[in-house]
């Protein structure tokens, strides 16, 4: 004789919004207000519609990882995956970035996920992407370059 087992209703896994501690609030904060204003303004637009749909606030919650840059750290940045070990970030030497500029005129992005890791996904950078530049017109985005892709780059 065969048995039957009566199974509760399949519960849908909960999930988890990522979320900003004060601490890492306040460092967005002051990245910001580094950018030049019509950036800064592109971004606050861009965050807003990012965080005003539900689906794309489940994926992770955009941070900007990089704003003004010294010309210093320009340079370390320069090195990695030539006389340092990594890839290669960026082509340009300290003083010749529009990070270097101030206000900054670029800001790198990346996204907080549930699980406090954070994400370089080209998938979610070209999201934001068409959100920078349906902010501001004259937003450029790191992914669109030909040849090398900056995708977390953003500038004016």
């Amino acid at each position: 004789m065969e048995t039957t087992r009566l199974v509760g209703p399949a519960v849908a896994p909960v999930r988890v919004v990522p979320r900003l501690s004060s601490v890492q609030q306040r460092i967005q904060v002051a990245r910001l207000a580094q950018a030049e204003p019509s950036l800064g303004s592109a971004y606050a637009q861009a965050l807003a519609q990012w965080m005003g749909d539900p689906v794309l606030r489940l994926a992770g919650v955009p941070i900007v990882t990089e704003c003004y840059r010294n010309p210093a750290r320009q340079e370390e940045l320069y090195a990695q995956g030539r006389t340092k070990p990594g890839p290669i970030v960026t082509y340009k030497r300290g003083g010749e970035s529009k990070h270097n500029r101030w206000p900054s005129r670029a800001l790198d992005v990346a996204f907080l996920l549930a699980d406090g890791e954070v994400s370089w996904s080209g998938l979610l950078l070209s999201k934001f992407a068409r959100l920078m530049k349906a902010a501001d017109a004259r937003v450029r985005w790191g992914g669109d370059w030909p040849g090398f892709k900056d995708r977390p780059h953003f500038e004016v």
